[in-house]
């Protein structure tokens, strides 16, 4: 099986390298981004934990909580569950963007990482493609974890387009921490560095409004709610699904998600420079 596997590769491999010179760039990276779904979905066990502590946090924040929105200022009268629910989206692209780094940790142990080097295609759609992966990856886990809030009674200020909303918002998410593991692949070539990488964002995600409004923090965790990009992307998906659509907080929303993803591609460039200088 190893060997029909490499051999596979090798054919791939080959095939990239006639067509890249003459294969558009948006093609190149929709070719890279379907090979990385297609290795990442013949293990599933890289995908349903993810899916699985999503749906956990979801029923225990619920559960625990689910009637803390009739004490709290500016969420009496509304669903704790659409307002915690993001937190649960923002979990599992913290579980989910470690798919994309071990994706090309694999391919860095199995040499074929460096076949692709050695063809014409360009290096950001060789980046591109396993971050895409990645966001699709957990734009899936996304449509689970709101169906398992619809079932639990979630309704959107905004109707279906709220939803597809919240759906684009952690697309892009999903870009920006996949670029963060890639990076650490990258520059560590190790499955157990580019897992624990995956967690250093883990902070981010108690270090905003994540279980209270920004309004009701105080002291330092409000200053940091303020720097932090999650809670703006937090703040985006809550509005359409909580209040309707305003425009102001889904520019805050989407600015500093795409923001974080541009700075995190930016990154994983650097730190495929920086192998491809060690050779």
């Amino acid at each position: 099986m190893g060997v029909l596997t490499a051999e596979s590769e090798n054919v791939t491999a080959s095939r990239i390298a006639a067509n890249s010179k003459r294969m558009p760039f948006l093609l190149q990276v929709t070719t890279m981004a379907w090979r990385s779904l297609v290795t990442t979905f013949r293990t599933p066990a890289a995908i349903i934990p993810g899916i699985i502590i999503s749906v956990f946090f979801l029923f225990v924040y619920t559960g625990s909580l689910g009637n803390a929105s009739n004490f709290l200022p500016g969420l009496a009268g509304k669903s704790y569950l659409a307002f915690i629910l993001p937190v649960s989206i923002v979990s599992s692209a913290l579980s989910g963007a470690g798919v994309a780094g071990q994706a090309i940790v694999r391919d860095i142990e199995n040499g074929y990482f460096d076949k692709l080097l050695l063809t014409p295609l360009s290096r950001s759609a060789l980046l591109l493609g396993p971050m895409i992966a990645g966001a699709v990856t957990l734009g899936l886990q996304t449509i689970i974890v709101l169906a398992v809030g619809l079932l639990l009674g979630l309704e959107s200020a905004t109707g279906l387009g709220g939803l597809l909303v919240v759906i684009a918002l952690a697309l892009i998410l999903g870009v920006g921490f996949s670029g963060f593991t890639v990076a650490i692949a990258l520059r560590t070539g190790s499955a157990a560095a580019t897992q624990g990488g995956s967690f250093l964002f883990f902070p981010l995600t108690f270090l905003t409004a994540t279980f209270v409004p920004v309004a009701l923090l105080s002291g330092w965790i409000k200053t940091a709610a303020e720097y932090n990009p999650i809670t703006y992307i937090l703040e985006a998906m809550r509005a359409v699904l909580l209040d309707g659509w305003q425009a102001e907080v889904l520019l805050r929303g989407l600015t500093s998600a795409s923001v974080l993803g541009i700075v995190l591609f930016v990154f994983a460039l650097l730190s495929l420079r920086s192998r491809t200088a060690r050779r």
